[in-house]
């Protein structure tokens, strides 16, 4: 699923909603309904850029008399001191708008930057770095945008868009299955919708060629396997599948991960453990 327009403007205008539910009260009594006001989305630490469009949309959306020009792209890497956009319009709008704007595109900024380092990082292996369903509950597709921005690769966005197999799957399969876990994943395989792609996640080596042997798996997830382990599994696997690397990889260990020798790395922490960037709206009145 993409970053829609029409996705951005319902959850801005919930967003919206929630903030000032009677209004900005604030702004009401003390500013003028005919003051101006302009002002800057300023960078106040270096980072990567991500939402343009959603602070477009948040500084216009209760008035169209407020334009934002924007000036950094998605995706782009600015410095301290850099300015990402301009907003000029009835003050009022833009105070009321100042805090929702700022709290999309600090957080999605923050997973851009978090993103690139981990990307970085990879540099030169060819591994993909890769997010998880660990996001926002209803800001997902906001989140999953960030980490692109960043140089990440999303990852299935629902239960519904791709198969994985995970140990609780298993264990469950394995008991139906009196322990034959290659029949477990070929007949769960089998009642899969057309072109539904299966991952099975495992945590042991012994566990690689049952899986293998079903005949059915697109990928297979490593799970906190140590980078001994890792090599292991990569020589196991020998090419019949795309092997993901996932569990508690940190941006201190992903280059061993990534030097195993997998295809990919699956980091939760690129959503849901992450520092919203340091960006401020200073504003000045006409």
């Amino acid at each position: 699923m993409t970053l829609t327009r029409a996705h951005i403007e319902a959850t801005v205008d919930a967003a919206l909603a929630e903030d000032a539910p009677q209004g900005d009260v604030t702004s009401m009594a003390f500013v003028p309904e005919s003051a101006i006001a302009t002002a800057d989305l300023m960078a106040r630490e270096p980072g990567v850029f991500a939402g343009a469009e959603v602070f477009e949309v948040a500084m216009t959306r209760l008035d169209d008399r407020v334009k934002v020009t924007n000036l950094a792209a998605d995706g782009a890497r600015f410095d301290a001191g850099d300015i990402l956009a301009t907003v000029e319009g009835p003050a009022r709008a833009v105070l009321h708008g100042e805090r929702v704007a700022l709290n999309f595109v600090q957080r999605m900024s923050g997973i851009a930057t978090a993103t690139a380092r981990y990307v970085d990082a990879v540099g030169g292996t060819g591994v993909r770095v890769l997010d998880t369903r660990k996001t926002t509950p209803l800001l997902r597709a906001f989140e999953k945008h960030a980490v692109a921005c960043g140089g990440g690769t999303n990852h299935r966005f629902s239960l519904s868009d791709a198969a994985m197999a995970k140990d609780n799957h298993l264990a469950v399969l394995l008991e139906a299955f009196d322990g034959d876990l290659a029949k477990a994943i070929a007949d769960g395989a089998s009642r899969l919708p057309a072109g539904i792609s299966l991952e099975v996640e495992v945590d042991r080596l012994d566990l690689i060629e049952p899986v293998l042997a079903a005949g059915v798996v697109s990928t297979i997830m490593l799970d906190n396997f140590s980078l001994d382990d890792l090599r292991q599994g990569v020589a196991l696997v020998a090419g019949r599948a795309v092997i993901e690397a996932s569990g508690g990889i940190t941006l201190d260990t992903i280059r061993g991960v990534a030097e195993t020798g997998v295809d990919v790395i699956s980091v939760g922490a690129l959503t849901h453990h992450i520092d919203s960037l340091d960006l401020g709206l200073d504003v000045r009145v006409n």
